[in-house]
Order: C-alpha cells, then sequence, then structure tokens
C-alpha cells in the first residue's frame, strides 16, 4: 500500500502543562494488517483527560505512551482493508488507533459501529467510553433513590452530563459543577440539571458556600471527575453514608495543587469513618462485559432526545495538541473530537 498516513507522537514528556514541545506531527507508510487484524482510516478520533496520565512514567493502572510512541485515543472510521470476516471494507469500526489517519488492530480488540443507529462519532462520546463510564458507575456504586441529592463536577462534560441526566431521571436532584455561565447554562437548561455552580475563581471554602446554597439537605452522591477546590467543598457536605466516586482529577493531573490537594490525610479519613462514607474508584475496563447492556439501555434514549449530549469538534489532526491543551484547560464545550478525515 503506497498510502501515507499521519500521526502524532509524544516527543518528551511533559514537565506540569503540555506544551507544544511535547508533541511531534511525523508521516509515515501506512501499515498493512496482519492475519487477523484490519485496517481503518480514521475520520474522528477522542480527546479525554485521561490521556494526559498517560503522558508521564509514574505508576498507573495502564501503561504510559513511550517517547516517540503514538499518543494514544480511541477513534472511529471507514475498514479499508480487512483480514478478518467479522469486518469488511466499507464497515464502521471503533478501535484504540491513536492520533493518528489510519490504524490497524487485532479484529478482536474493534467493535463494530452502525452510522444507521447514530452518527459514528457518537460512539466517542455519549455511546462510547465517556458515556458507559458514567452509566457503568451510576448503576454499579451510586445505589441512587429518589428524592436524594447528587453532585457531579465538569457537568457539561461527557461524562458528568450522562450522570446527572441518569440521575434526573431516576429521580434525584443534581447539582453540577462547570466552568463558566455558558456551560452552567447548558448545564440546566440542555441537560436538565436542577442548578449547576460556576468553580471559577471558587476556592473550597467559596465552592462550600455556593454547594451549601444548592444543596440544604446536604449532599448523598459526588460522582468526582476533577478534584481540586469542588472536592474540598463538597467533603463537609456528604451525608451520612453517602457515597464518592472517584473517576477522574482533571485539576490534578498536570501537578497543579491547592489546599484540597494539601488536606491532612487524617482530616478526610475522620470524615469518612464519622460519616460511614462509600469511596469508590471507577475504571469502565472492569465493566467491559457490560458495554451492550449499556448500548441497549441508552442507544434507544439517545435516538428519542431522552439523553442528551453535546460534541466540541476540532478540525485536523494537526490541531488535536491545541485542542487536547484546551480540554486540560476546560475550554471545550462539549465531548471533544477531532475531526480527522
Amino acid at each position: 500500500m503506497t498510502e501515507t498516513m499521519k500521526r502524532i507522537v509524544l516527543a518528551k514528556r511533559p514537565d506540569g502543562f503540555p506544551t507544544d514541545e511535547n508533541f511531534r506531527l511525523e508521516e509515515s507508510q501506512v501499515p498493512e494488517p496482519g492475519e487477523g487484524e484490519v485496517l481503518v482510516r480514521v475520520k474522528y478520533m477522542s480527546l479525554d483527560p485521561y490521556m494526559r496520565g498517560r503522558m508521564d512514567d509514574g505508576p498507573s493502572y495502564a501503561a504510559p505512551v513511550p517517547v516517540d510512541g503514538t499518543m494514544e485515543a480511541g477513534a472511529v472510521g471507514e475498514v479499508i482493508a480487512s483480514n478478518d470476516p467479522k469486518f469488511a471494507v466499507g464497515d464502521h469500526a471503533f478501535g484504540m488507533f491513536g492520533w493518528a489517519t489510519h490504524g490497524v488492530q487485532p479484529a478482536k480488540m474493534m467493535r463494530k459501529v452502525d452510522p444507521d443507529q447514530a452518527p459514528i462519532q457518537t460512539s466517542l462520546g455519549v455511546l462510547g467510553m465517556p458515556g458507559f463510564t458514567a452509566w457503568a458507575g451510576m448503576t454499579a456504586y451510586s445505589n441512587m433513590k429518589a428524592g436524594e441529592t447528587l453532585v457531579v463536577g465538569a457537568a457539561t462534560g461527557p461524562v458528568g452530563s450522562m450522570v446527572g441526566q441518569l440521575a434526573k431521571q431516576a429521580g434525584l436532584r443534581v447539582i453540577g459543577v462547570a466552568g463558566g455561565a455558558e456551560k452552567c447554562a447548558m448545564a440546566v437548561d440542555k441537560f436538565g440539571f436542577d442548578a449547576c455552580i460556576d468553580h471559577r475563581g471558587k476556592d473550597a471554602k467559596a465552592m462550600r458556600d455556593a454547594l451549601a446554597a444548592e444543596c440544604p439537605d446536604g449532599i448523598d452522591i459526588y460522582f468526582e471527575n476533577v478534584g481540586g477546590p469542588t472536592l474540598g467543598g463538597v467533603i463537609p457536605l456528604l451525608n451520612l453514608h453517602a457515597r464518592v466516586i472517584i473517576c477522574g482529577m482533571i485539576a490534578w493531573y498536570s501537578g497543579e495543587s491547592d489546599e484540597t490537594g494539601s488536606m491532612p490525610l487524617q482530616k478526610l479519613w475522620r470524615y469518612s469513618l464519622v460519616k460511614r462514607l462509600t469511596i469508590q474508584g471507577l475504571l469502565q475496563t472492569d465493566h467491559v462485559a457490560r458495554f451492550g447492556e449499556f448500548l441497549k439501555e441508552v442507544a434507544p434514549k439517545v435516538a428519542a432526545g431522552e439523553i442528551a449530549y453535546s460534541e466540541d469538534v476540532a478540525e485536523g489532526l494537526e490541531n488535536a495538541p491545541e485542542a487536547f491543551m484546551g480540554l486540560l484547560k476546560g475550554r471545550n464545550l462539549g465531548k471533544l473530537v477531532v475531526k480527522v478525515g
């Protein structure tokens, strides 16, 4: 195959917040699929906060991206060559193809995407890993009950917006936290939250005061996406037997610190004891066997407009680093995807 491909590699590991020098655009020959493998021309790729952790080489739940290796990403595109009967040329498929215009994966590691069910890029967001993460965490760990109060950070992102909508459909009071008036309005008007608090310019005490005003009966469930002052504001308001689901900590991914990050462990431990908290880490990889159940439940709701979603589309692979750095600063409005081709 003489066609060339482009990819973005990790040029060097970041020291703090990523910059342009951490990324490099390269061009090479399109790979040939081996036995049982499928070659895809990528149309859309996902940008997600977890990618910042993959840029470091510290211990984590997954291996880091090697220096000079292709940046990791889920992507969806069209099959252009297949050595497996489950995929035919012209099919659409999701796989971990990375920040690249083309990708080869074993067929067993890929998922067929039906463009007649929903736009193919929804396989990266509301009907993909982020939406599934929210659904898996809420159905497995939240033990939500009508009349309870839930708080979720990054409320207009693909995880937070799904969490809030699932909770509302179960009869909970839902309070979002987001950055800026536009996002807060979206949380209420588009996703149906009861209220949303703008975290910008607020320390942990200001967040606690703002949350207390919207949660007069305390907080029963906190779905943690952000860490930082939002977490600092939530902790004192957690009710007896509250559940905390830890999904992400975007405020701390690049080494930033704040008064919550330096809270003495003994203080958090005492809150946990006195309030008999349940604190549960969430990785969607623990729940992949339930992905079919998720699609069966949620895809019809998306098609019927019962689950809303929002997408922020960046144009061109070469613009992925800038878009990603903007994501870490909260500049995206909805699920961030890159239209590659």
